[in-house]
């Protein structure tokens, strides 16, 4: 079984699942909570059970699926549940599920009592690239990602490539944004690599390992997000804005990583403008995500409502909007701040297209 070290926890690739047993076992918690959404409880629940039939003795906690249930109201049903279940501080909660799961339980075990211990067991690909690895918690609320949230640690995270065999296609597309992000931060030879495959079902356990691990490596050195963290984020200040507007507006919205993969096009082109990014590079970040995600109609007009989502965003400084921008594949630069008349040209970028 191979894992990762962080500072304050260990990444478990275990598709066994075997190890939770041993995590749970290093302390005596008075009760144990699993937390799963409508579609985790039923698609990833009976996986968990099946590989360890002997872990019976928990408490089930169910909360409705999608980004648009991640805010307060149903942090507090959480809370209410645990209340109700006479959860106390030497209770843990495991975040069985996606990035949402994983988000909003984390954020909602961070502050009952002060903080209960929790472990995350993330389903989709997206969650074990991304929102399962750092110790970031966060719900959102008016239209504004994760706005809301701590810094907690997990006692663990265990991935199971198990998972997979229960998402759609659009949603390994959408967790596959992120793992060429990380390429493109971080890894040239990386992104060049996973760039070439045919799809996202093709990823394998090692490009999941290394994509973990380039997370890994920034998270350990700035848990904080003081410095090289914020590199994270690139994409995340157009892409944000533009997933929460779809949620908003429409019936089929983007998932996350459709919308960060607009956002890294766009962010992109700001690059080239800004940081040096060459037009090559902004040419093959461009064909790379157009090869994956097609193209996206954003709507004529919406320029403004998403310039004053991004005005909310959390990274920005004294009302300077704030981004990540790769200088060249491989490297990224942060704290660039961008005028709105050039955010405008990015999106006229990409509508061009």
């Amino acid at each position: 079984m191979k894992s990762i070290q962080n500072s304050n926890y260990q990444v478990y690739f275990d598709n066994s699942l075997s190890v939770l047993n041993e995590v749970l076992a290093r302390k005596t918690y008075s009760k144990v909570f699993i937390l799963t959404d409508e579609v985790t409880g039923e698609l990833c629940l009976p996986v968990l059970r099946e590989k360890l039939p002997e872990l019976t003795d928990f408490d089930l906690i169910e909360v409705p699926n999608g980004e648009e249930n991640k805010t307060i109201d149903f942090c507090i049903g959480i809370w209410r549940t645990l209340l109700d279940f006479e959860a106390d501080r030497n209770a843990i909660l495991i975040n069985l599920g996606g990035g949402v799961v994983t988000d909003m339980g984390s954020f909602a075990a961070s502050t009952f009592k002060r903080g209960i211990e929790f472990l995350q067991i993330p389903t989709t690909l997206l969650s074990q690239v991304d929102a399962s690895v750092g110790g970031k918690t966060g719900i959102d609320m008016d239209d504004v990602k994760n706005i809301i949230g701590t810094f907690a640690q997990p006692q663990a995270v265990i991935i199971s490539t198990e998972f997979f065999k229960t998402l759609s296609d659009r949603e390994m597309t959408s967790g596959f944004a992120e793992v060429i992000k990380h390429g493109i931060i971080a890894d040239a030879d990386f992104f060049t690599d996973v760039a070439q495959l045919e799809n996202a079902r093709a990823i394998t356990e090692a490009h999941i390992y290394h994509s973990v691990e380039i997370k890994n490596n920034v998270v350990t050195e700035d848990p904080f997000e003081k410095g090289l963290r914020k590199t994270l984020n690139y994409g995340h200040t157009i892409g944000h804005a533009i997933e929460s507007w779809s949620l908003s507006n429409e019936k089929n919205s983007l998932l996350h990583g459709e919308a960060i993969a607009i956002g890294m096009i766009c962010e992109a082109y700001l690059a080239m403008q800004l940081v040096g990014l060459s037009e090559k590079d902004l040419a093959t970040i461009t064909e790379t995500f157009l090869k994956y995600y097609g193209k996206y109609n954003i709507r004529e007009g919406i320029e403004n409502e998403l310039l004053n989502i991004m005005k909310q965003d959390k990274k920005n400084q004294s009302g300077k909007i704030s981004f990540s921008l790769p200088d060249k594949i491989g490297n990224c630069k942060f704290d660039i701040f961008v005028e709105e008349k050039l955010i405008r040209e990015s999106l006229a970028y990409y509508q061009s297209l």
